[in-house]
């Protein structure tokens, strides 16, 4: 159901130029958190999926300045969260715009409002070139821990939130929010920060539908902000130093494929091989992680047999590992998509939060 019928915010979309504003000149009032970069204005971007900014203001309105930089020259996708409760999710065009948000009178206190990104990186980037309105500084939750997740379209949110725009109407993307993807619903859950690394029809060593000829595979676009969906290449700083990093790779490389173009059968050696290189890449930049190898609940049958066997390999290779603690493998259980292509939708995620919560939260409490 749209904002307008559902939340305490209502949000307007309105035609005030961008272009015409100021740079972002009160950037620290702004926490940033996944994967974002700054235009050289100082203006925030949000590059991957449920990238996100974090502001406060006082009073009773504010007014959100975001611009999409769709590769398509269609639209993106914000999804807004104010005083911790789930707003809606919003068009921003790319042609430059603000969206607004009022507070109804009588609510003249101090608000926390956050943008995610509810798109993923190949569908381009958002500009945030601030807040208008009495904005000040934001408390950080301080002591929160740290999760990451790695992977594909699943991870991203695919095709997951259907009531608005049904499935096989409208773009592919219209769909799709990062929000409430499993890593950021386990992650609310657990009260701790998140950060996506995740990319649709991407593997490990191979793709949906590429044998690693034409197309990037995790590997090669992990270190980069954009993900390889840019024409930027901008090397990830890696500041955020995950408690836990969670791996879901392997959908994408036991797919048939769309059975037009010629796949290879799998190869397990290949993928573990892979896999276990990939993890080196991984502690590289967060030494300290527990690493979480997850199965797939869309992978069934022999190929769910195959991929558990094959994250037990690639767990063993790192079982006489003394400088990192040991990688833990997480198999969940089998679900019937309900979203679109074959994705889960927003109620298969909470199964899926539901079951890897309490899994991560014994691991950091230990």
């Amino acid at each position: 159901m749209h904002i307008l019928q559902k939340t305490l915010c209502l949000l307007l979309v309105s035609a005030l130029a961008l272009s015409a504003g100021k740079p972002n000149s009160k950037s620290n009032l702004y926490i940033t958190q996944g994967r974002t970069d700054k235009t050289e204005d100082n203006r925030i971007i949000l590059a991957g999926p449920g990238s996100s900014v974090t502001f406060s203001y006082k009073g009773s309105q504010c007014t959100i300045n975001a611009q999409s930089l769709n590769n398509y020259n269609q639209y993106d996708y914000i999804a807004i969260e104010v005083d911790g409760k789930y707003m809606g999710k919003e068009k921003v065009n790319t042609k430059p715009g603000n969206v607004s948000i009022n507070i109804p009178s009588g609510e003249n206190d101090i608000h926390k409002v956050t943008v995610y990104k509810a798109t993923e990186a190949g569908n381009g980037s958002i500009i945030f070139s601030g807040a208008e309105g009495n904005i000040v500084k934001t408390k950080k939750e301080k002591g929160k821990k740290k999760i990451e997740f790695i992977g594909d379209s699943i991870t991203c949110g695919m095709g997951n939130e259907t009531e608005e725009v049904p499935c096989g109407t409208g773009e592919w993307f219209d769909q799709h929010n990062a929000y409430f993807a499993y890593g950021p619903v386990t992650s609310r859950t657990l009260n701790a920060d998140f950060v996506l690394s995740s990319v649709s029809g991407i593997g490990i060593y191979r793709n949906w539908n590429d044998e690693h000829e034409k197309e990037k595979i995790m590997p090669d676009v992990y270190e980069n902000i954009y993900l390889n969906n840019s024409d930027k290449t901008v090397p990830y700083k890696f500041g955020f130093n995950p408690d836990i990093t969670c791996i879901a790779l392997g959908t994408n490389d036991f797919s048939d494929g769309d059975g037009k173009k010629e796949r290879l059968p799998f190869n397990t050696d290949k993928y573990v091989k892979s896999y276990v290189n990939f993890i080196k890449t991984v502690y590289s930049h967060s030494p300290n992680t527990q690493i979480v190898l997850l199965t797939s609940p869309m992978v069934k049958g022999e190929k769910a047999k195959i991929f558990a066997n094959c994250l037990k390999r690639v767990q063993a290779a790192y079982k006489d590992d003394k400088k990192h603690k040991p990688v833990q493998v997480f198999e969940f259980s089998d679900i019937t998509p309900h979203g679109c292509g074959y994705h889960p939708d927003i109620k298969d995620h909470q199964e899926m939060a539901n079951e890897l919560a309490p899994f991560l939260k014994s691991l950091l409490n230990e």
